[in-house]
């Protein structure tokens, strides 16, 4: 007589076949504002469904050094979550290479930010009109709910854009497991190991005092560095043994981390993504970073627009030629094709 295992005393539930009316086809949906260079693609409820249920695992806090408070997430989403959302954020947003000029002891510098940017969103003094049509104003005064006088739009550099759903849902998550309140989204593309960002605080003044950034990473793994700003040194000089010196810190971001950056850290602390050499399989070596922040006054909306849009062209993913290319709108893209017929045509024809 043959021995039975204790499992088979219990009768098992048959699986149930699929049957088509069990498969559902999710309807294709967009963002739309007048704003955005095209309509930028939602996230499926599927997915909505899973950002809903994040953070994956609980933040450690880092707080062993001077004026450093960090919440780490590894991971706040799960790799095959991580994965999927590097995919669609690539290949729907659109992005800039920003360029600019500064000025550095009276010389003029032009500078090109070496990595691929974007942002949403809109400081606290205003919001958007959520009932936005043709005839109401697209920015409302945010104390009162109303158009500002005479419908004039304060934001006369750049047009705001709201945050779009694909970004939203993963807002409303991190405010909800952090306990803070975000009206910003910036988000980086590294094309490569090449793409870097130097070191740097974001401890401007629009932000407040003691600002909380929350920085997810997406895509192929990065060093995230970080390093106390220096120090005057108070009172009477000690020997050398007794100081006291914050040690940096080097934090391996993989797909799906999240860093909260809170309390002193941006007034004391400077952070930055440095340049990886070799060649990196991962996600054809890209890598997304999204920051969501919370800006108090008009100066956060200027620079942000200013420093991740600019005034230059739309770059959007070409998924065959598996790089960003500049992106055209059909008229533009006519444009461009009677240019290069005409061109052609006065090309010598030779036998």
């Amino acid at each position: 007589m043959s021995k039975r295992t204790i499992d088979s005393f219990f009768s098992r539930d048959p699986k149930k076949k699929r049957v088509a009316t069990d498969i559902v086809e999710e309807q294709t949906s967009y963002s739309h504002h007048h704003t955005y260079p095209f309509p930028i693609r939602n996230l499926p409820r599927s997915t909505l469904n899973e950002l809903k249920s994040l953070p994956f695992s609980p933040g450690r806090q880092i707080n062993n050094q001077p004026d450093l408070d960090l919440l780490y997430f590894k991971p706040y989403i799960p790799p095959p979550l991580a994965k999927q959302l590097f995919n669609f954020l690539r290949s729907e947003l659109p992005f800039y290479r920003v360029e600019y000029i500064i000025k550095r002891g009276g010389t003029e510098t032009n500078i090109k930010t070496p990595r691929f940017t974007t942002v949403f969103g809109i400081d606290e003094t205003s919001l958007f009109n959520p009932d936005h049509d043709d005839n109401a104003a697209t920015i409302l005064e945010a104390k009162t709910h109303q158009p500002y006088p005479n419908n004039i739009n304060p934001y006369d550099r750049y047009n705001p854009r709201p945050i779009p759903q694909c970004l939203d849902q993963l807002r409303k998550s991190t405010e909800s497991a952090t306990g803070y309140k975000f009206n910003f989204c910036l988000v980086n593309y590294y094309a490569s190991g090449a793409d870097s960002i130097s070191f740097h605080s974001d401890d401007e003044r629009f932000l407040g005092p003691e600002p909380a950034i929350a920085s997810f990473s997406l895509g192929a793994s990065r060093d995230f560095l970080m390093k106390h700003k220096p120090t005057a040194p108070s009172g009477p000089p000690h020997p050398p043994q007794q100081q006291k010196q914050p040690q940096s810190l080097k934090l391996p971001l993989t797909s799906g981390d999240m860093i909260l950056m809170r309390g002193k850290t941006q007034a004391n602390w400077l952070h930055s993504i440095p340049k990886r050499t070799g060649k990196q399989q991962q996600h054809d070596g890209g890598r997304i970073n999204i920051t969501f922040r919370r800006a108090m006054v008009k100066g956060g909306t200027d620079n942000y627009y200013n420093y991740n849009v600019g005034k230059g062209p739309v770059f959007k993913w070409d998924e065959v030629a598996k790089e960003m290319k500049e992106w055209k709108t059909p008229k533009q893209q006519e444009n461009h094709i009677q240019s290069q017929e005409q061109k052609d045509e006065r090309k010598p024809v030779t036998t």
